[in-house]
């Protein structure tokens, strides 16, 4: 089958490689249709790690994709041939002791799609995944909105664990594809969240626009701690930083009023971000990190299909497999606009 490769720091090609099979009744063997460039791809393409996840080459990454059911296990029956899936890229033992506490997000021996030292991605023609990682959507939502679930997922696992009791005041800091799902997310609440915006990307501060915000700023070009908190003068309730930049880390800590809450979602490209501790004592701040998601794909599926949000307006670019590199170097560069792009199979 055709895959398209990580080589070298920046670099991919198109190779031959042998096609999945399966092996375990609960197999399913997967067409990939298409697949979304997530950021931790980017950490993966530029830098050929992420923290102790380092990448041995050749490899291949991505683990955002919807797919279509190409053959299935003897002891599947929740799917069969033809069907179009949303895949949870991760796949949990259920028998540690983080799984059997209800979090298969950090289990201890997860696989997790394109993640160095767990398992190979889904940029390429076939992958197989357990049963329970395919969710059946035919006639449901499209392929184009499967492969958002995955962010979506994170973003209203994000608002979860953020414990936001109704409406309040939050703010997003980063409006890339996390950041817009965690703003779709929290717009979901009881009566609705109001929520800050700051973002450097004049495309992705249109896309937040467009998701609901009800102020965007660009931290270049205005002083956004101060404006939103002209807005709010005792601060927000959370602060949801999407951006994984000691400058946003600290912008959150300076927007939460006291005994609110700052989430960390975004990867940041350096082994340690600092707090001022100062500032997060005396506000009694609680810092909450987030790991991917857990139980949430089939809520973001749910959400979409019910038209109570739209995400078809993150995805601004799509590109052949063949043009994977031209797809990632854009990306990198916040070229164009770009909020998401897919690679289409």
């Amino acid at each position: 089958m055709k895959a398209v490769v990580l080589t070298g720091l920046r670099q991919m090609e198109i190779r031959d490689v042998p096609a999945p099979e399966i092996l375990e009744e609960e197999d399913v063997l997967l067409k990939v249709k298409m697949v979304g460039i997530c950021g931790s791809d980017l950490h993966y393409y530029e830098t050929g790690r992420i923290g102790a996840q380092v990448v041995e080459y050749p490899f291949i990454i991505g683990h955002e994709c919807s797919a279509v059911v190409e053959a299935v296990g003897r002891g599947v029956g929740g799917v069969k041939a033809g069907d179009t899936v949303v895949v949870d890229p991760a796949v949990a033992c259920h028998e540690c002791a983080q799984c059997k506490k209800g979090r298969e997000n950090t289990c201890e021996n997860l696989r997790f799609l394109g993640s160095p030292g767990q398992g190979g991605g889904c940029l390429c023609e076939y992958i197989v995944m357990p049963q329970e990682c395919c969710f059946p959507v035919e006639g449901v939502i499209s392929l184009e909105e499967g492969v958002l679930c995955e962010p979506l997922a994170i973003g209203l696992y994000s608002v979860e664990r953020a414990r936001m009791a109704g409406a309040a005041d939050v703010a997003i800091l980063g409006a890339g594809p996390i950041g817009l799902s965690c703003l779709l997310a929290a717009g979901t609440q009881q009566d609705g969240a109001t929520c800050y915006v700051t973002e450097k990307v004049d495309g992705r501060m249109e896309g937040a626009r467009r998701g609901g915000a009800a102020w965007v700023g660009n931290p270049d070009r205005e002083d956004v701690v101060a404006e939103i908190l002209q807005r709010r003068p005792s601060g927000v309730a959370v602060a949801f930083e999407c951006a994984g930049q000691q400058e946003t880390v600290d912008q959150a800590v300076d927007l939460v009023k006291a005994g609110g809450r700052v989430v960390l979602i975004g990867s940041p490209r350096t082994d340690r971000v600092s707090f001022d501790v100062d500032k997060i004592r005396r506000k009694e701040i609680t810092i909450v990190n987030i790991r991917r998601q857990n139980k949430c794909t089939q809520k973001a599926i749910d959400l979409i299909a019910s038209h109570k949000v739209g995400v078809d307006f993150m995805v601004t670019h799509r590109f052949e497999a063949d043009r994977a590199r031209d797809a990632f170097e854009m990306v990198a560069g916040y070229r164009d606009g770009v909020i998401k792009a897919l690679i289409v199979f």
